[in-house]
């Protein structure tokens, strides 16, 4: 068990929620589910790649907003694409590689690369960089790569 871990509260959304992301994430699982008083499930432990979470049926008072958001460091643009796609399923695109999923939960689909180049040995190719990411909704790393080189 980690120490630290998430809680998700959905309005009696979590075990849909669960099954959503168990399916996009590799290495992941749905653990114990909780019936309530009514004997509908009330919370359901799933892991995402080992990251713990708990999803609680709380209710309608709290709804998720991008104050919070999960970042998925994406190795190659067709990570990139493969969980943009998954999450946006039913969703919306926002800008700058953050979206929300069906449920509301922000993302951040991240290229690994991308901090090399906003802030890489060249200033004016980072400041180039940064204006293409700011016009993107996904980050496309060609893009942002040929801007930092000024192609």
């Amino acid at each position: 068990m980690q120490k630290i871990s998430t809680c998700l509260w959905f309005d009696g959304q979590a075990e849909e929620a669960a099954a959503f992301y168990t399916g996009i994430f590799p290495d992941s699982s749905i653990g114990t589910t909780m019936p309530g008083p009514d004997g509908k499930a009330m919370t359901v432990e799933f892991s995402l790649e080992g990251r713990e979470f708990l999803g609680l049926n709380g209710g309608p008072m709290f709804n998720f907003t991008e104050a919070v958001s999960f970042i998925i460091n994406c190795d190659s643009q067709d990570e990139v694409d493969r969980y943009w796609d998954a999450l946006t399923a039913g969703g919306e695109e926002s800008q700058c590689g953050w979206l929300k999923d069906k449920f509301g939960v922000s993302w951040q689909v991240v290229p690994t690369a991308l901090p090399g180049l906003l802030s890489g040995p060249d200033p004016e190719g980072s400041q180039r960089a940064m204006e293409a990411m700011l016009k993107m909704q996904k980050l496309d790393l060609d893009v942002l790569q040929k801007a930092y080189d000024g192609n």
